[in-house]
């Protein structure tokens, strides 16, 4: 298949409907059907506020899709890529016993399972394997559910999906469970061309050994389907040969992928019916409805997942994706589209897609608004819209509309999008925050004090008078309350456009959690303006530190108010120990092997990173840059065996540069680590000690932070400059 719009649509709707049943399935996950018929009937639409619980979340399905497919941008988008190599991108991008994996324990949950045999040196695919494993383990659900990725980098090609998605499955899996993820890997594929869902099933069977378990499953339903449209009866089957009793573990391959063929068979090709019957089945909701709403997507594009219920505007296109990339947590459909678009031209060799010279915001899909919102708790103006619009633009397609109504003084319109931690979820409290942090929630911000915002903004023709525009950032302040920085206001008449170039300048430690456009006027207003696209440019100018607002924790002392916490989340921890009490900002320990502190995020390239660091019996510890996970860095570390050297993590520990310096424990060090394209130097007390050029796979991006390895360091200050 040609990599071209037809294409990218398709992705863009795979990637919606995917986490579209996500979310749909997501908050009765683990339901039988009886209990889904008693309590809340035939699943239709959304059902999140019926039950009191966020419908956008965090979710395994959601971020392990988009997370283990970096494996092939990791590894230059080869389409030969090893299990071993997808494994080292789960040990890269996983923070133990907190994101991604249900942290189940060794023996009842799989990917808890393989991670500690990656953890333990056992490379992919035995860490997946029966062998090791046993037969329970190794066929649970998980393979499947993390597989569609594979797919969408392989459309038109349900061959090349199925090698892909069995090395991808086996860094976890093995037997059962490998052949149904080939499945989903080759109706996702095949999709991308093939329209009658019976000849996309009859591919992806053929695709898997004939005396397998969910090939005579396949060929079951397929039988129970013919001459039969009541599902239900269906469904009846399947929990009698193929039910939960049937199969041992916490949530076995096998039912579940029955309920997706099933409900492909039934659906009627529709969106909204297809989704119905995998929901309202029960079992691994949220997982089967995933897997469903990403073949359907693809098959059908925008306008099968349109031709029913809104289901796009409640969603916004939001995704959030925690990792050790902290700087990837908030993200988006049409975002995380686009990767996948570009690893599949990098696989082919052809040049990658860029709209809007690489814009943050761009909204170059149909009804694309890219987690974009109205500010109606503080907007003085409910009659606010957005919408996604053709046209507008200066250097795409399609921009985003923003309608105000009776706009006047003290009575703005106000669009925006989060680019840290929301504000609704530091505000859950009770069974709805249980259910959001089911999956721990850890981000960095998207942008950062001394970067420049850069957007156009252009007024409709029709509008009745000039307005006034601005951009505004909100940050986390005293008590963790938003404080609001604007910019500059510009004039824009009817059918003009301006272009803001704000660098923002925003108190030290604070993340920034919002970026908005205000529109006002001092006389009644009425229209519409288009934002075209949204940049951020730049490197930060920043220290980061304990806010001046922030007090000390007093040990035995009663608090009067909550301590602020944001400027803590700021930072992706995978450390053993760092705690607010210390006088100390950052006062870090790691009691075995490498630990790291992160912030920033994957667009940082060149730059200097500085702190005065003390040690405190470390084998190693230091500054880090170019962090593109827990694997991927550069490091200027000090060690216990007197070397101060240049290290680069990458597929294990390479010491790049080192000399002999005796480090003495409880003494103060000013380290500097400058990256500069491939030139890396590193500074003790303001002198040049080492330097080496990186020309051999080297890292050409990425955020700072700490790394400590079997010990303690601390600083109250960490500077980008």
């Amino acid at each position: 298949m040609k990599l071209d719009k037809v294409y990218e649509e398709k992705v863009y709707a795979g990637v919606l409907g995917k986490i579209i049943g996500v979310y749909l399935g997501r908050p009765f996950e683990g339901w039988a059907y009886e209990r889904i018929m008693e309590e809340l009937g035939p699943i239709n639409y959304y059902v999140n506020e019926k039950l009191q619980v966020p419908l956008i979340v965090t979710d395994d399905d959601i971020t392990g899709t988009f997370t283990f497919l970096r494996a092939l941008s990791d590894y230059e988008n080869n389409p030969d890529i090893t299990a071993k190599q997808i494994g080292q991108t789960w040990l890269n991008n996983i923070i133990e016993r907190q994101t991604i994996l249900w942290w189940g324990g060794v023996g009842n949950s799989t990917e808890h399972t393989a991670y500690q045999n990656l953890k333990n040196g056992i490379s992919a695919p035995d860490s997946g394997s029966i062998k090791l494993n046993g037969k329970v383990v190794a066929e649970q659900i998980g393979s499947q559910i993390f597989i569609d990725g594979w797919a969408m980098v392989s459309p038109g090609d349900p061959e090349k999906a199925v090698s892909l998605a069995g090395r991808a499955a086996s860094v976890s899996h093995d037997g059962e469970a490998i052949y149904g993820a080939q499945v989903i890997a080759a109706l996702e594929a095949q999709a991308f061309v093939e329209k009658d869902i019976n000849k996309l099933i009859e591919v992806a069977k053929n695709l898997i050994p004939k005396d397998s378990v969910i090939y005579k499953l396949i060929s079951d339903i397929q039988d129970w389907r013919a001459g039969n449209s009541d599902w239900g009866k269906a469904r009846e089957k399947i929990a009698g040969k193929y039910g939960y009793d049937k199969y041992l573990g916490n949530c076995h391959m096998i039912p579940n992928h029955a309920l997706i063929i099933m409900s492909l068979l039934y659906g009627d090709d529709d969106f909204q019916k297809t989704l119905m019957i995998v929901n309202t089945a029960g079992w691994d909701t949220d997982c089967n409805s995933g897997n469903v709403g990403c073949i359907l997507g693809i098959k059908n594009g925008l306008q099968g997942i349109d031709n029913g219920p809104d289901w796009r505007s409640p969603i916004k296109d939001l995704m959030y994706c925690p990792t050790a990339n902290g700087g990837q947590t908030m993200t988006d459909a049409l975002t995380e589209s686009y990767k996948i678009i570009n690893i599949a031209r990098g696989m082919n060799g052809e040049s990658i897609v860029m709209p809007k010279n690489g814009a943050r915001f761009h909204f170059e899909m149909a009804g694309a608004v890219q987690g974009w919102q109205v500010d109606y708790k503080n907007n003085l103006n409910p009659l606010t819209e957005i919408n996604n619009s053709e046209g507008h633009s200066t250097e795409g397609e399609r921009s985003l509309e923003i309608v105000y109504k009776n706009v006047s003084s003290g009575v703005n319109s106000i669009a925006y999008v989060d680019t840290f931690f929301p504000e609704e979820i530091k505000n859950l409290k009770g069974h709805a925050k249980k259910v959001f942090f089911h999956y721990n929630f850890i981000a960095c911000p998207m942008l950062y004090s001394g970067q420049i915002v850069k957007a156009n903004i252009k007024a409709d023709a029709d509008n009745n008078k000039p307005i006034f525009c601005r951009l505004f950032i909100k940050f986390y302040g005293k008590q963790d309350e938003l404080i609001t920085i604007d910019s500059e206001k510009q004039l824009i008449k009817p059918n003009n456009d301006v272009e803001f170039n704000w660098q923002m300048d925003v108190e030290d430690g604070n993340p920034i959690a919002q970026l908005g456009v205000k529109i006002e006027s001092e006389d009644i207003a009425s229209g519409k303006v288009y934002l075209d696209y949204v940049s951020i440019n730049g490197h930060p100018k920043t220290s980061f530190m304990r806010p001046p607002h922030v007090g000390l924790l007093q040990r035995g002392k009663p608090l009067k108010d909550k301590p602020a916490e944001m400027w803590r989340n700021n930072w992706v921890k995978a450390v053993d120990q760092w705690e607010p009490m210390w006088k100390e900002a950052f006062r870090i320990s790691n009691n075995n092997g490498r630990g790291m502190l992160i912030t920033g995020t994957p667009d940082w390239k060149d730059y200097t990173v500085s702190a005065n660091i003390t040690f405190e019996l470390v084998k190693s510890g230091g500054l880090a840059a170019r962090v593109q996970g827990l694997e991927r860095y550069y490091a200027l570390e000090m060690s216990s065996n007197n070397k101060l050297r240049l290290v680069k993590m990458l597929d294990g520990l390479n010491i790049l540069k080192e000399i002999d310096l005796d480090l003495e424990f409880q003494k103060e060090y000013k380290l500097s680590l400058k990256v500069k394209k491939n030139n890396l130097q590193g500074y003790l007390d303001k002198k040049l000690f080492l330097e080496f050029n990186d020309i051999d796979s080297p890292l050409n991006c990425g955020g700072i932070g700490f790394v400590v390895e079997s010990g303690t360091q601390f600083t109250d200050e960490i500077i980008v400059s």
